[in-house]
Formats: C-alpha cells, sequence, structure tokens
C-alpha cells in the first residue's frame, strides 16, 4: 500500500525543506513554552537557551510577568489547542468515513490551507539491509521512503517495543531525541498521526501526499523530543529521516484526510 515510483528525489517535493523545518519548528517551539514548567532539567543544562525562551514567553504572553531566568507564570494548553493556536487547524483520530477502512484521520477544527504540513508520520526508521521481518508480519504500517528507507508506523505488538527501546536507548540524560507519546492515545506531538491517514478511492480523491524531510544537524537538541521518529541503528551517522504530510488543497473543518499511497510522478 505504500508504494510509489518517483524517478528523482527532488520531484516529489510539494513544498521545500525549509518550510517543513519552520513549521515544525514553530509547532516545536509552541510546544515546548506550553511546557516549559516541565522542562527545568534540560534548561538547566542550556542556560541561554532557557532566557531566550523567556524572552519568548514575554512576548507571546504579555498576561504573564517574567521576573528573572527562575521565575515564570503561564496558561498550561492542551497539545491540540497549541496546535490550533499555532497553525489554526486541529487533526485527530476517529473511525474513517470509508467503509471497513477502521481508523482515520480528520482536521477537527479550523481550516488547513494548501501546501501546510498537516501530520508526520510516526515510527521506528530502518535503513536498507536491516532486520524488520518479525516487525513486517501482519503490518499495514510500514513506509516506504524512495531510497529504500522503511518507516514502521505500527504502535502495537513487536512494533511498539522495538521503538521504545530504541528512543529510551538515545535518551542523554534528560535530552530525549523523540517522542513515546505518539504510542498512545494523547500524543504530545499533535500531528503524529499520520500512519492512519486511510488511502484515497474512486470516491474520495487525495487531499493530501507525502514529503520526505530528514532533520538537519543543526535542529535544536531541547525539541527533539517532540520528533516522532528514531533510527533502529544507533551507531549509523546520518540524518533521521522523518516523513510529513502536505495538503494537496484547502481543507476544512470536519474533513477527512486521504493520501494516494500508489504516487506516480
Amino acid at each position: 500500500r505504500t508504494l510509489r515510483y518517483v524517478p528523482e528525489s527532488s520531484q516529489d517535493k510539494i513544498i521545500s525543506d525549509e518550510d517543513v523545518f519552520e513549521t515544525l519548528l514553530k509547532t516545536f517551539k509552541a510546544l515546548f513554552l506550553n511546557d516549559f514548567s516541565r522542562q527545568a532539567d534540560i534548561l538547566a543544562l542550556l542556560p541561554e537557551v532557557k532566557c531566550q525562551y523567556l524572552e519568548l514567553l514575554a512576548l507571546e504572553q504579555k498576561q504573564s510577568k517574567v521576573t528573572s531566568c527562575n521565575h515564570w507564570s503561564q496558561q498550561l494548553f492542551s497539545p491540540e489547542e497549541v496546535l490550533f493556536n499555532t497553525l489554526g487547524f486541529t487533526v485527530g483520530r476517529d473511525r474513517s468515513s470509508l467503509v471497513s477502512a477502521g481508523t482515520g484521520v480528520f482536521v477537527t477544527k479550523g481550516f488547513v490551507p494548501k501546501g501546510t504540513v498537516v501530520s508526520m508520520y510516526p515510527g521506528t526508521v530502518y535503513r536498507k539491509h536491516e532486520p524488520i521481518f518479525f516487525q513486517s508480519l501482519g503490518n499495514p504500517f510500514i513506509f516506504r521512503c524512495i531510497d529504500g528507507i522503511l518507516i514502521d508506523g505500527n504502535d502495537k505488538g513487536i512494533s511498539r517495543s522495538v521503538y521504545r527501546s530504541c528512543s529510551r536507548r538515545d535518551q542523554l540524560g534528560p535530552f530525549q531525541m523523540s517522542d513515546e507519546s505518539w504510542l498512545t492515545a494523547s500524543p504530545q506531538n499533535p500531528l503524529a498521526v499520520g500512519q492512519y491517514v486511510n488511502n484515497c478511492s474512486y470516491e474520495k480523491a487525495a487531499n493530501v501526499c507525502y514529503q520526505e524531510f530528514d532533520v538537519p544537524e543543526h535542529f535544536p537538541v531541547e525539541l527533539k523530543q517532540y520528533l516522532p521518529n528514531i533510527v533502529y541503528s544507533h551507531d549509523i551517522e546520518s540524518h533521521l529521516r522523518c516523513v510529513v504530510l502536505v495538503t494537496l488543497r484547502d481543507i476544512k473543518q470536519g474533513e477527512e484526510l486521504f493520501s494516494n499511497y500508489y504516487t506516480i510522478v
């Protein structure tokens, strides 16, 4: 269901990598600020970063009186509310409008313009020739990238165990290199529901498409806790592969997202 034929990687870009990066950065910063009071261990090791975020809090939440780098107050929102306040929409899982399709993903609130990152495809990232046989048995959530990299977005069974093991393996002190919460019903990154987007049909045309994105080295370390992907082999130094879903048209509140797994460019 995830086979795609794309002659060149550049032809798979609906929007630029810079736009993807800026959207993720904007969203993750908003989530971090919303969860600022629980980031003490991280911020203790990044004093300059801490003061930068406090300045952002002072600008974005004028009702909060920041007196120093050690005191702050703020109103807490749910991750979905943060997403809405940041990008103008929320997405969520629910029963698909397609018969026998199981779970689907909907725009639950707001409006999503064409060319917007609307969700992410979470999971363990496997490079070529890495063992994924047992994880692949009866697994409809394996996504194949153009270059053969695989992303296992299954949140159950052995796939779930592998992801959690790799995520905890790569944690550096208080710094989490990935997000485990997409394995639950309440992800702290509300975009991490892309694995449940259903295939289009004759009745339901595709309104989103997949776009691959390699996380750059300069991605802020304090924000990696919101990345819903982790590499299977930790000894390989390369960019973390992520896959985002980008809207092909404007999408209104209440609409279900549909992708085209068989994309031919």
